[in-house]
């Protein structure tokens, strides 16, 4: 066993590129050379997250679209609430870089600047893709209770804004609070998971649920509750 230090720091890019040197340029002989350490976990788990995350991912999303077809009886609004979901969730994945990896505040948090701990994404995926589509579920519900009572679209929308904009802005401002309060712990992987979640919140409750998904819906009319034919065949049976 061959033990080597270097002056780099394990999470760097040199630090992965020289391990990286080290598995594929290596002298040929007649054995098995295993590389462990610190860097080497961390390309590891890489490699094992970059694996997995599609199938994590996909299955939220798969099982997102179903739930709430089954609760909306729609085509359409689960692939748009998807796609809204997905924009609240690349922002805080853009202020993640902007704050943590590039260092904006480094000072203020008092962390070092560094790379994205690997399963600080994913996680952060699952949580705020389940924050998210609990308020989507909210406004979308009470806005199909009023389309089915008056075939009203642009009602059915104003209405569903008046009824939970206030509702959806209160829990939004809890979760937000309680998250940004991961800030003051002394571990950057916790720093980031709330921060990041935070931020998603506040963008996804604003931005999102108070804008873009009324003007959309809007915009979109009565495509918003469409459905193909033998879709509505069974919805009625199954009523």
């Amino acid at each position: 066993m061959l033990v080597v230090n270097t002056s780099l720091r394990p999470t760097s890019d040199e630090a992965r590129a020289l391990v990286r040197e080290i598995r594929t340029a290596h002298p040929p002989f007649n054995a098995d050379l295993l590389v462990t350490g610190e860097t080497a976990f961390d390309l590891d788990f890489i490699g094992l997250t970059l694996q997995r995350a599609p199938l994590a991912a996909g299955l939220v999303v798969v099982v997102t679209a179903v739930v709430l077809f089954l609760l909306l009886k729609s085509l359409v609004l689960p692939l748009k609430a998807i796609v809204m979901n997905l924009l609240s969730i690349t922002a805080s994945y853009g202020a993640l870089v902007w704050i943590f990896q590039d260092g904006h505040l480094a000072g203020l948090l008092g962390f070092t600047p560094g790379p994205i701990q690997t399963a600080t994404p994913l996680i952060m995926f699952c949580l705020v893709f389940g924050l998210s589509m609990d308020y989507e579920v909210l406004l979308l519900s009470r806005m199909r209770e009023e389309y089915e009572q008056t075939n009203d679209n642009a009602r059915a929308v104003a209405f569903g804004l008046t009824r939970t904009g206030r509702l959806i802005t209160g829990a939004a401002a809890i979760m937000a609070a309680v998250f940004f309060g991961f800030a003051l712990s002394r571990s950057m992987i916790l720093q980031a998971v709330g921060i990041g979640i935070g931020i998603a919140v506040v963008v996804d409750a604003t931005i999102v649920r108070a804008l873009l998904v009324p003007a959309t819906m809007h915009i979109m009319g009565r495509w918003n509750w469409w459905r193909p034919a033998w879709l509505r065949i069974m919805g009625s049976r199954g009523e």
